[in-house]
C-alpha cells in the first residue's frame, strides 16, 4: 500500500515517543506525527547539528521535547513513566561511521546499551504496544556483491558504527524472543539505506557537503566517487516506519526485520550523485558548481552495497515514491527556498504533502 496521509489519521490522538527526534531523520518524522495528530513526545540530547532542522522548524512547540541521554536508564525510564506511549520508534543513534573511528566506546555505549534502555523500558511500560528500532543496511556482513542483501543474512558490520548497530539488532532479538514473545507488544527493526533531504546538515555525509560547498560557490570535494550507496529521500524510510509501526499495532504477527532501501536503478555512485545535486543546484540557481575528486587517505568505507526490499514490498504493500533524481530536486528546491527566506515548518510540511499526494 502507499501510505497516504489519509491513512496516518491511524495516529490521531496515539501516544507516540520518539527518541532521537532532534536529528534529521527525526524531526521529519515528528514532523509527519504533528501533521497526522498524534500525541509526541521525544527524548534526545540538543540537537546534533548547527543550524538544526529541529530548531529552524521550531518542532519544540508541537511536542513534549525531554532533553536526556539514551545512556541514561533512569531519565529514559522517567520518560517512559511521565508519556506513557503506545507506539515507540527509536532513532537515538550515535549515526557517523568516521566518528565512530574516533570515539568507538561512545559508539557502542550509545547504539547497544542504548537499546538495552529502550527495550528495558519497553518491557516495564504496559501501554506499549508497536515497537520500530532504527538500524541501518550497514548491519550486513558486507562481501560488496551485486546481490542486494536479505533480512535473513549474517549480521558483522564491520566498522564500529555498523558492528554496533549489528549488535543493536541482535539485542532487539534476544528481548523479543525473552520478554515480548508472550506479550501484546510488537517490535521490529529496520534497515534503510543513506538518506537525503532538506535540512540535513551533518558532518561527513555526501549532501550537507554539496550543500556547503554550493552555498559557498565552490565546487564540491568527493573523496570515494565510486562508491556506491542505496540513496534515498528521508521520507522513503520516514513513510516506512510509520507504516510498520501502524500495521503491526493491528496485527503483532507482522513484526520483523525489514529492509528498506531505492530500486537498483537508484543505487549511484558517489560521484553520480554529486552530479545530480550540481545539475539540480545550477538549474534552479544559475551557479556554474562542478565536483573534484580529492582522497583523504581515511578509515575503510564500505564501495558497494545494496539491499533487497522484496520483504517489505511483499508484506505491506510499500513502494517507493521518489527516484534518486527526484529526491535530489526536492532536497534542492527545499534548500534553495529556505536560503531565500522561505518558512522551514511550512517547507517540510509541503514536501511530506508532495509526497503523500494529499492534503492532511
Amino acid at each position: 500500500m502507499r501510505l497516504q496521509m489519509s491513512d496516518l489519521s491511524f495516529y490521531k490522538g496515539k501516544r507516540v515517543l520518539v527518541t532521537g527526534h532532534t536529528g534529521f531523520k527525526g524531526s521529519w518524522i515528528v514532523k509527519a506525527l504533528c501533521m497526522a495528530g498524534a500525541s509526541v513526545t521525544g527524548y534526545a540530547l540538543d540537537p546534533p547539528t548547527e543550524p538544526s532542522l529541529f530548531e529552524m522548524a521550531g518542532l519544540d512547540k508541537d511536542i513534549n521535547s525531554v532533553k536526556g541521554d539514551i545512556r541514561d536508564f533512569a531519565s529514559l525510564k522517567k520518560c517512559f513513566d511521565d508519556a506513557q506511549p503506545e507506539i515507540v520508534i527509536h532513532l537515538a543513534t550515535q549515526p557517523l561511521v568516521r566518528t565512530s573511528y574516533k570515539e568507538p566506546v561512545y559508539t557502542y555505549e550509545t547504539n547497544v546499551m542504548g537499546t538495552v534502555n529502550l527495550l528495558e523500558c519497553v518491557r516495564l511500560t504496559d501501554s506499549v504496544k508497536s515497537v520500530v528500532n532504527v538500524t541501518t543496511d550497514k548491519v550486513y556482513l558486507n562481501l560488496e556483491r551485486a546481490e542486494g542483501y536479505k533480512e535473513d543474512e549474517v549480521l558483522c558490520g564491520y566498522d564500529p558504527y555498523s558492528n554496533s548497530k549489528s549488535c543493536s539488532e541482535l539485542v532487539t532479538y534476544s528481548y523479543n524472543k525473552s520478554f515480548f514473545a508472550e506479550r501484546d507488544i510488537a517490535v521490529s527493526t529496520v534497515r534503510a539505506g543513506n538518506v537525503i533531504g532538506g535540512g540535513d546538515y551533518a558532518l561527513d555525509r555526501i549532501i550537507p557537503d554539496c550543500v556547503r560547498a554550493a552555498e559557498k560557490g565552490e565546487d564540491i570535494i568527493l573523496r570515494n566517487p565510486a562508491s556506491i550507496r542505496p540513496y534515498e529521500h528521508v521520507l522513503e524510510p520516514v513513510s516506512a516506519y510509520l507504516l510498520i509501526a501502524m500495521e503491526q499495532y493491528k496485527a503483532s504477527l507482522l513484526e520483523g526485520s525489514y529492509n528498506v532501501g531505492p530500486l537498483d536503478s537508484d543505487c549511484v555512485t558517489t560521484g553520480e550523485l554529486a552530479g545530480l545535486f550540481c545539475d539540480a543546484w545550477n538549474e534552479r540557481t544559475g551557479d556554474k558548481i562542478g565536483v573534484k575528486h580529492q582522497g583523504d587517505n581515511g578509515p575503510h568505507e564500505a564501495t558497494f552495497l545494496k539491499l533487497d526490499c522484496t520483504k517489505i514490498e511483499k508484506t505491506f504493500g510499500w513502494s517507493r515514491k521518489w527516484d534518486i533524481k527526484t529526491a535530489i530536486e526536492k532536497t534542492v528546491e527545499w534548500t534553495v527556498n529556505v536560503k531565500n527566506g522561505a518558512d522551514c515548518g511550512e517547507e517540510m510540511e509541503k514536501t511530506i504533502k508532495e509526497y503523500y499526494k494529499t492534503d492532511c
